[in-house]
């Protein structure tokens, strides 16, 4: 299989940037458009979702990653199903446990166990099966089941991992490290093993900003914000199983130098708490540099087995950032048509 390109843009007022950007990228050969879901930071992302639906006619759409605990499971599950009617069969969900979202309004991430629990709702009531929640039968007898949509679950640590596993179609991974990448990958797919699924079916989606330009260090600044976005996950992970765990070193020991963060600054160019982030961590988690120093890099998360790589769009020059990707890179990693 050849690997996939999609899109990350933020749900950004004006929204007319957002289709724009969209729409480029579309025109530019990616296959996937994602948006964030924090519907206090930026415009509440499902009616964007729904207008990018209607302008677009082959990338299939969907958040990057929403949360079951903002939004009522079952009220996600139809927005999905309505919107996959909508788009004729292009949604794909990506789901977390809920980071800005669920801070901003003074809310922690769901639970794991609830997560798994509401993941397993969504997926099946969002194709159109029948459900059995809080003591009801339920089904979307008017959702579309063909194709399915796709659920997968963004983590970084075992329990998450674990969950994805368990039910998902796939994982997302926001860094762009091969080593940590694989260790990700083979814990979701223990678990899917020991669940008695196919591990090598699990998908591998990796997201990260990207910047190709022959200016090194232009780069490096303008994604510094991404580890220090990545350090709040990291954060958590260390508060919950400690500095000594199976949890790779390449992952915890760069967050010993943050100070802060500030979720005004969420995923911002030139945020003052990625200051943190050496030039180094920034080469490792993100896909920067000239055409070839990319590519490079995608070939390495191709061969551990990234199905996509996905473009966090938060750098300056984002429609120079999406052509030299149509232009120069996506042709190299097209599949030969069958």
């Amino acid at each position: 299989m050849a690997m996939t390109f999609g899109v990350t843009v933020l749900p950004d007022p004006p929204y007319t940037r957002f289709l724009e950007l969209i729409e480029l990228a579309e025109r530019q050969g990616f296959d996937y458009g994602w948006t964030y879901d924090s519907h206090v930071l930026w415009h509440e992302a499902i009616p964007l979702l729904t207008l990018a639906a209607d302008r677009t006619t082959r990338m299939k759409l969907g958040h990057c990653v929403t949360n079951p605990g903002t939004r009522e499971p079952t009220v996600l599950a139809s927005s999905y199903a309505t919107m996959h009617v909508i788009s004729q069969g292009r949604m794909v969900m990506g789901i977390g446990r809920g980071d800005s979202a669920r801070r901003v309004i003074g809310l922690q991430p769901v639970k794991v166990a609830e997560f798994e629990r509401d993941c397993r709702m969504i997926k099946d009531f969002m194709n159109g099966r029948a459900v059995e929640w809080n003591d009801k039968e339920l089904k979307l007898e008017w959702a579309r089941t063909d194709p399915q949509i796709p659920l997968y679950v963004a983590g970084y640590g075992p329990k998450a991992l674990a969950v994805a596993g368990r039910v998902s179609d796939g994982v997302i991974i926001q860094l762009a490290d091969p080593v940590i990448i694989e260790w990700i990958m083979a814990t979701a797919r223990k678990a899917a093993e020991e669940a008695g699924r196919d591990p090598d079916a699990l998908e591998c989606i990796v997201c990260a900003p990207s910047k190709v330009s022959d200016d090194i260090a232009n780069c490096r600044d303008e994604v510094r914000w991404f580890p220090a976005m990545v350090s709040n996950h990291v954060m958590d992970l260390i508060e919950k199983y400690g500095w000594n765990s199976d949890i790779p070193s390449e992952l915890t020991e760069y967050v010993k130098a943050r100070k802060f963060y500030d979720y005004k600054d969420h995923s911002r160019v030139g945020a003052k708490h990625g200051e943190f982030a050496t030039d180094e961590i920034c080469d490792r988690f993100a896909v920067i540099g000239n055409v070839e120093a990319c590519t490079k890099k995608l070939r390495e998360l191709e061969a551990v087995g990234a199905s996509q790589f996905n473009i966090y769009l938060m750098t300056n020059g984002q429609e120079e950032v999406l052509e030299a990707y149509g232009r120069d890179i996506i042709p190299q990693f097209a599949g030969v048509a069958a």
